[in-house]
Order: C-alpha cells, then structure tokens, then sequence
C-alpha cells in the first residue's frame, strides 16, 4: 500500500493539480489546499485503481481529477470503516471520518471528468499527527504503541 499521487488546489470545486510532496497539518489537512479546515474531510483519499477504472470506460481522467488529494495503489478505501487509522510515510498519521459523500447535483467535476466517483469511492480523513508526505511511501494501518 503507498501514495501514487498527491494533489491539492487553491480553489473548492475545482480539480487538484499534482504535487510530489505535501505537508500535512494535525486538525486541518493538506498545507495549501482549499478544502483544508478544522472539520472532519481535511483530507481526501482515492484508489489509483478506481482512477485507472474510470479510464478503462473512456474517460480522459487523471491524478487530481476527482478533486482527490492522496491517489493510492493496494487499498479498497470503500472496504475501510469509518475509525481506522493509517500512518502515512514516516510520521503523518489520518483517521478515516467519512465513507464517500453526498452530491448536491452534478458538481463542476462531473462536468469537467464526465463522471464523480469520489461520492462512491472516495473517503474523508482527519489529521492527527502532522508531517510530510510524499509520492512513494508507503501506508499502512496505524496501531498506537501500548503503555
């Protein structure tokens, strides 16, 4: 399981443009996204897989296109309960918050990608430790060290 794409935009609504590496905020998100804030979707994931399926069906789509920040290999993110927590590269650890999302009608991806699959696929975490990440680490679940 790792990163394959890391993207971010300084506008809602829009699509994200990729990045190599980021910095993550513990209780607000990605460093200079948008949708970056003290709620609960400060960062979003998407599977690389699901990206490349939406390809598969002839859609001209790519990293960022879905308004996703992090693209990932080897993760069912729809499979994932709300509560799991994941280390991102060395530090940065998220806590899953939200399974998909509801669309208020055909959002600006829609109309830019021909589809949105982020209502389906997609999944919202919240930051709780900080730290920077980069395309090519690895993820993998989080356990907190016993005491």
């Amino acid at each position: 399981m790792k990163i394959i794409s890391i993207a971010i935009s300084t506008k809602k609504g829009t699509r994200k443009f990729p990045v190599r590496e980021a910095t993550l905020l513990v209780d607000y998100g990605i460093k200079g996204d948008a949708h970056a804030d003290p709620w609960h979707r400060q960062v979003s994931f998407l599977a690389a897989e699901s990206i490349e399926k939406t390809r598969q069906r002839g859609l001209d789509v790519g990293f960022g296109d879905f308004a996703e920040n992090i693209a990932t290999s080897g993760i069912d993110w729809s499979q994932i309960p709300v509560g799991s927590v994941f280390q991102l590269g060395d530090s940065a650890i998220v806590e899953v918050t939200q399974i998909g999302k509801k669309c208020h009608g055909r959002c600006a991806i829609y109309h830019l990608a021909g589809d949105c699959i982020m209502p389906r696929e997609g999944v919202f975490a919240r930051v709780i430790r900080g730290g920077k990440i980069r395309c090519d680490d690895p993820i993998f679940p989080y356990v907190s060290p016993r005491i």
